[in-house]
Formats: structure tokens, sequence, C-alpha cells
């Protein structure tokens, strides 16, 4: 119901909600959920504790409940560390128990680090000077948010005076820089430099580990309270109050001037992130850009590789449909050839088998006329002691002998047409099978040709699709982290 009640103090609230982690991914954007929820712990804050109010850096404390719980639980925890953990007694009669606290660390200083102190006291630095931040804000304002979660743990184990302790770890670890630096430089140290020392989440473990070995006895701490009330009653009964006035009025000014600087320093840290997260929007919109480009190129060329290997199985299967027409062809020839040897050879088997059947009848013949001319005396006589007879006998013989010797003649001549066209068979053979050789070879070279060209293209492809790859995963390597661990 508080924060739907009215707050004077809702312009304040609304100028530090943009100031608080502005680099935050929960808190960067102005229409967030994360600047909505802090803006109504503040504001119900400021309702439900009409004496103090909002002050100044109680949003960084409300920002880091709101990174571990939800709004309800983050206001019910900020109302028990102000009000059973004593925090809101650091606002009240005008900082007094602040003043306290001040002079309860410059005493713990003088005893545990007494050249520091030493040194502070001629630099005239107080502790209100660097330490009202680390006591006001739970040292939320400055320091990165992995060191403010474990100081946030101790606090709510240990209670507020574990402030004491972070203090003096932090002084004893930046001994050595403060005893160098001058006025201006300490003060630069305390802004600047040392909250950068601590961004590594090992660095803030080993200073928390410091931080619970030191010794901070309440007793001890009672007795500084104690003296520093008595130091201050002795002041006010001595001090004139113009002069009381005057110097408060001083040091109001003083803290006025610092927290403007503290003021304009966050302005400058949150107008640097907002440049730095629109420089890096820029480059990773140029980039998506770039890849984006990059991605149509490599589609196109997909196509046109897809389009190519397509009209090179075109070409191949054309190839194929030629090569198996040649060799239908080759084989078919083939297959005449062969059936042309193969009658060749019955032909020629059948001649054979009839020359030797006619030689052999023509033999027997030629022995019956011999055996019948010897056998009659009168026919041996004749041939023995007529030349005449002789004579005119081989003229009968070769009238007699005339077909045959005219069959022999044209079976002579079919043979030699035969053996021609054999050999022409042979020949044409021959060159059937040169020419499937050659067909078998030009089909080996276009397999090989296709081959490489389908390897070209998958390694193209493959190639852009890697780079496309490696390419996406570094911009995504670059995305924010969750908004819940982001850095402060």
């Amino acid at each position: 119901m508080c924060v739907l009640q009215d707050s004077a103090q809702e312009g304040v609230i609304t100028r530090d909600i943009h100031r608080t982690f502005p680099a935050h991914d929960y808190f960067k954007d102005s229409d967030g959920d994360g600047q909505d929820s802090l803006y109504k712990i503040c504001k119900a804050y400021s309702v439900y504790d009409e004496e103090i109010g909002y002050c100044q850096g109680q949003s960084f404390l409300a920002a880091v409940l709101l990174l571990h719980m939800p709004e309800e639980q983050a206001f019910c925890v900020l109302v028990k560390i102000m009000y059973k953990y004593g925090l809101r007694a650091l606002y009240k009669n005008n900082f007094e128990d602040l003043h306290c606290k001040f002079y309860k660390l410059e005493r713990l200083m003088q005893e545990q680090l007494p050249d520091l102190w030493s040194h502070f006291q001629e630099l005239n630095l107080e502790a209100h000077m660097y330490a009202s931040q680390w006591f006001l804000t739970l040292f939320t304002a400055k320091f990165p948010l992995c060191m403010v979660f474990h100081i946030t743990d101790l606090l709510l184990c240990e209670g507020l005076n574990i402030i004491f302790n972070v203090a003096l770890a932090l002084l004893k670890t930046s001994k050595e820089d403060l005893l160098q630096a001058d006025f201006e430089g300490a003060l630069k140290f305390f802004r600047v430099q040392l909250p950068k020392r601590y961004r590594a989440a090992e660095n803030a473990r080993r200073l928390m580990e410091q931080a619970c070995n030191i010794k901070v006895p309440t007793k001890k701490l009672k007795k500084f309270e104690k003296e520093y009330q008595t130091l201050r009653e002795s002041q006010l009964q001595q001090e004139d109050p113009i002069d009381r006035f005057q110097r408060e009025n001083r040091r109001l000014q003083e803290a006025s001037m610092r927290l403007e600087q503290e003021n304009d320093d966050l302005a400058h840290e949150l107008v640097t992130s907002k440049i730095a997260l629109r420089n890096d929007l820029d480059q990773a919109e140029d980039k998506a850009d770039v890849l984006n480009k990059e991605l149509l190129s490599t589609k196109q060329r997909l196509v046109e590789t897809e389009e190519e290997k397509r009209r090179q199985e075109e070409e191949t299967a054309q190839l194929k449909e030629v090569f198996r027409r040649e060799l239908e062809k080759a084989e078919l020839e083939i297959k005449k050839t062969t059936a042309i040897i193969a009658e060749y050879k019955q032909i020629c088997s059948q001649l054979s088998t009839r020359l030797e059947k006619q030689q052999a009848a023509t033999k027997e013949e030629l022995d019956i006329v011999r055996s019948k001319v010897l056998g009659c005396d009168h026919c041996r006589d004749l041939f023995t002691t007529l030349g005449s007879l002789q004579s005119a006998s081989p003229g009968r013989d070769k009238t007699s002998t005339e077909p045959l010797d005219e069959e022999k003649d044209g079976l002579k001549e079919q043979l030699r047409h035969l053996e021609l066209e054999l050999a022409q068979t042979k020949l044409q053979l021959v060159e059937a099978k040169c020419r499937i050789q050659e067909l078998e070879h030009q089909r080996g070279v276009l397999m090989n040709e296709i081959q490489a060209a389908k390897n070209s293209w998958f390694s193209k492809t493959l190639g852009s699709l890697k780079s496309s790859t490696s390419s996406s995963s570094s911009s995504t390597s670059q995305t924010p982290s969750s908004p819940k661990e982001g850095p402060a």
C-alpha cells in the first residue's frame, strides 16, 4: 500500500534510480523491470519511514537485494536492515551516529595501523572524507557486486559492526599506496582505484577472509563510543555556538561538494556506459549486416552450385546413355562378327570335308582305271608300244578331269572369298574393340571430372557453412550475461 501513496521525494528517487548500477543488464533500461521495481521499493520506504524518508544511497542497497529476491521480500529485508540492524540511526540527529562511527574507525586505525593513521593526520584526511559511503550504502555504491554480496551476507550474519572489519581490511591491503599519496591522490585512490582492485571474485574472496580474521572487540567499540560522547560534550561546552554552526556549515558544504562530485562521477559513468553500450550495439548491428550479406552470398553460391551439380548430373546421365548405346552397338557388332566367324568356320569345315571326299573318290576311280588298263594285255601293250596312245590318253584324261578341276577352282575361289571376308571381319572386330576401349577411357575421364567437380562443390559449400557458423558463434559469444549476474 505504501507504493500507492504520494511521496515528497519522488523526484530525488527518480533521479537516483537512473544512476544506480547503470551498466547492469537488469537496471540499464529506463522502462525495464529492474528500474520499475527499484523505484517502487525506494518510494515505499520513503512513505513507510517518514522520519528518515529516502536518503541518497539507499537505492544501491535496495538494488542489491532485488538481485536476490522479489520486490516484497526485498522491501521487508530493507526495513529489517534499517531498523533492526540500526542503519537508519546513521541518518538521524544530523548524522551524529555516523560521526561516532568515523571516530571509532580512526581510533581503530590508530591502534592497528598507526603509521597510516599518522599519515592521514599529516594530510588532514578525516574518515568522513572517504568512508561515508562505506557506512551509508554498505559499500554498495562503488565496489563490485561480487564483493558487495559477501559484505551483505556478513552484515546479515554479524551485524553492522562488520563494516569496521571490512574497512580495516581495505586500509591494510592499500596501506603502501596510501602512504605514498598526497591529499588529492588519496581521495582519488579511494574513489577510483580501490574499487577496481576487487572486480575479480578471487580478490574479493581474499579480502573477506582477511576481514573475518581482524579482531574488533565490542567492548572496545563501546569504549570508543563513550570517548566520542565525552569529547563531543566538552566540545559543545567550550565551543561558541556561532563557531559550531560555522563548522557544521563547512562540514555540510564539504559533504555537499563531495556528494555532488560523486553524483558527477556517477553521471559520467552512466553516460560513458550508455555510449559504450551504443557503440557495442552499433558494432553488433554492423556485424549482423555483414553476416546477413555473407549468408545471402553463401545461399546464392549454394543455389548456383546446386544448379551446376544438377547440370553436371544431367550431362553425366546423357553421357551414360551415350555410352550405353555405344556399348550395345559394339556388343551387337561383336555378336554379328562372332556369328559370321562361326558360319565361316562351318562352311570351311564342310568344304574341307567335301574336298576330301571328292579327292578320295577320284583316287579310287583312278585306281580302278589303272587296274583295268593294266589288267588288259592289249591295252598294256598299247600303252607301252605306242606313244600316240599315251599322248592321246592324257588328252582324254584331261577331258574327263576338266569338270573336276573347274569345281576345284570354284571351291578355291570361294575359299579365297571366305578368307577375305574372315580377314575383314577380324579387322572390324579389332576396330570395334579399339572403339570400346576408347569409349571406356573417355567414360573414366568424365567420371573423374564429375567426381572432382562434386568434391570441389562440397568443399566450397562446407567451407562457406563453416565460416558462417564461426562468425555467428563469435557474435553470440559477445552477448551480455544474465541480468542477475551482470557487472556493477
